[in-house]
């Protein structure tokens, strides 16, 4: 498997996706590295990726610290992005390492992040997770609830709030994933009009593999792709 050829490939799937939307705007993109190797997170990078998307919080820290990319990390040549459902118990181990947690979704996530950003006296930034699916498999706050749910972070002044994410359901429908996707944008920018102070709507992540063209399309800034870069998953 050729990852250049992959990642050429994604960048004119990319490119031909933002011509077709009406919003134009630049897209980043997370290569998901979750079950991957060091290895190949390293040859991405020197193909010049820098931003990676983990899921579990002891996977993304074993390779934070892996020898291999190490001093990429800490120069900040290579960030990673937590996009997984994060525990609480777990946010000790990553609040201050990660560029960006992809998944807040409970004011107690938020109060334990925010507690452990206070005493380092950092910020800590992070995307709103919304479930745009409604559905029970799936982590995130409910659509209706997002702003409600961003005011209340409004208190939290660790954390700085850079937008919002979601995991389409996983299906063909793609009439149906267009108007997912559509809501999602219509909440991004009717926050965005609100000014509310701690709150920049800077991301819209939503797509993947299997959908990121149509997210694009409909307004998505941030994408994250897996199994188109690296290939299928290893689990073992």
């Amino acid at each position: 498997m050729d990852l250049k050829d992959n990642l050429n490939k994604l960048y004119e799937d990319i490119e031909i996706a933002k011509e077709k939307s009406k919003f134009k705007r630049d897209v980043e993109l997370i290569a998901v590295s979750k079950t991957h190797p060091v290895e190949m997170i390293d040859e991405f990078n020197k193909l010049g990726l820098t931003e990676f998307g983990e899921n579990k919080v002891q996977e993304l820290v074993s390779k934070i610290e892996d020898e291999k990319i190490k001093e990429n990390v800490k120069n900040n040549k290579i960030n990673f992005h937590l996009i997984g459902n994060l525990q609480t118990n777990k946010v000790k181990y990553i609040y201050n390492k990660v560029k960006l947690i992809q998944s807040l979704d409970r004011l107690k996530l938020a109060k334990e992040i925010n507690k452990r950003a206070n005493k380092d006296n950092i910020c800590v930034d992070c995307l709103v997770q919304i479930n745009i699916g409604n559905e029970e498999s799936k982590f995130g706050i409910n659509y209706n609830d997002t702003e409600k749910f961003i005011y209340e972070l409004l208190d939290f002044k660790n954390i700085n709030i850079k937008g919002l994410m979601a995991i389409a359901p996983n299906t063909d429908d793609e009439i149906l994933l267009r108007k997912l996707f559509e809501k999602m944008n219509n909440k991004f920018e009717e926050i965005s009009s609100k000014g509310y102070e701690g709150v920049e709507m800077k991301y819209l992540s939503m797509g993947m593999s299997h959908d990121f063209k149509l997210a694009i399309e409909e307004g998505s800034n941030m994408i994250r792709v897996g199994s188109k870069l690296f290939g299928n998953r290893n689990y073992n």
